[in-house]
Formats: C-alpha cells, sequence, structure tokens
C-alpha cells in the first residue's frame, strides 16, 4: 500500500464521522499516516453525508477532501439511489454497502458486478446493538475487504475511544458487529 483513499457514504446521525475517527486511530496506532476528515455544510440528522480518509505508509500533503476514491463505504442502503456513490472511484476500487439483498441485487443498483462487496450490517446490528447503528459493523467489513488495518487494531481502538463513551454492555455488543460483519461480509 503506499496511500488508500476512503469515502464513507451516511446519513447524520448514523456515526460515520466515529467510524473514520476509529479506523483512522487504528492506522494511526499502526503506524501509518493518516488524514481523516468529515465534509460538514448544512447537514441535519438524516441528511447525506460524506466522510473521508487517507492512510498511507509515507508522509502525505494532499489536504483536500477525496475525489478519487480506492474506497467507497455506504452505511445507510438507501443512499446507492439517492446519491452516486460511485462518482470518482478509481478503475480498481471497491465498494462495500451495507445492503441487506446482497451482493446479486446491489449489483443490478449499481451496474457494476466487479469489485462490489455487501454486508446485511443493518441485520447485525440488530441483532448484536439492539439498534440499527451499522457504522461499527461496517468497519469490520471495510477491514476484511481491504486490509487496510488489522481486526485487532479497529477493536483496540474501538476500546480506547469509546470505552469511557459507551457501557461495557453497549461496547461488547458494538465489538460483536464489528466482528460478525467482518466475517459475513460477501
Amino acid at each position: 500500500m503506499s496511500t488508500m483513499e476512503i469515502r464513507w457514504h451516511g446519513r447524520g446521525g448514523q456515526g460515520v464521522v466515529t467510524a473514520n475517527e476509529i479506523l483512522a486511530g487504528a492506522a494511526l496506532k499502526e503506524g501509518k499516516y493518516i488524514k481523516a476528515f468529515p465534509e460538514f455544510g448544512a447537514e441535519r440528522m438524516g441528511a447525506p453525508i460524506r466522510a473521508f480518509a487517507r492512510i498511507s505508509d509515507e508522509p502525505m500533503t494532499v489536504h483536500s477532501q477525496v475525489y478519487y476514491p480506492d474506497a467507497v463505504l455506504i452505511i445507510d442502503p438507501t443512499l446507492l439511489k439517492a446519491v452516486n456513490v460511485l462518482d470518482g472511484l478509481k478503475e480498481d476500487g471497491v465498494v462495500i454497502a451495507n445492503f441487506p439483498e446482497g451482493r446479486s441485487k446491489m449489483a443490478q443498483v449499481l451496474g457494476r458486478s466487479d469489485r462490489i462487496y455487501a454486508v446485511n450490517a443493518t441485520k447485525i446490528a440488530m441483532e448484536e446493538i439492539g439498534k440499527g447503528m451499522t457504522n461499527t459493523a461496517m468497519l469490520g467489513a471495510l477491514v476484511k475487504v481491504t486490509k487496510i488495518v488489522s481486526l485487532d487494531s479497529i477493536i483496540n481502538e474501538m476500546n480506547a475511544k469509546m470505552g469511557g463513551k459507551l457501557s461495557k454492555d453497549v461496547l461488547a455488543k458494538n465489538l460483536n458487529a464489528v466482528k460478525r460483519a467482518y466475517e459475513e461480509v460477501e
């Protein structure tokens, strides 16, 4: 890996920014260089939002948003039809989506069948966490597909970042969601 550029798509309140920060923290602890930031505007709860990350083995001089991502993550499946999630995606880029209907249906929606990955993060979140917060599950899928950081690094960063904010029980449920999505992404 030289530099991997990632763009997240979600809706306000779905934890896109938090997931991006966990990813960045895990990469930093692995000794990588990072730039991670959300795109802010007049967003409100439920409005489409984006977040960006650059992760590299070398120092970076680019400070702009990610225009040509290597990976696109979609936390909210309704965004596959609402926004152009493929905009700027590199030819060999990957799409990882919370898409309960599976990979073949996702290919029909996107008009693309190569390098796409689906995971039912909503089901995982409901079963593991008890509510539809899919951001942590999507981290598991991202790590499995891209190998950008290790699963252990994500787990360690979640413990460090969220340990003081969430109860031990809720944190454990989120960690289970990460692990399940890692295993179930197709």
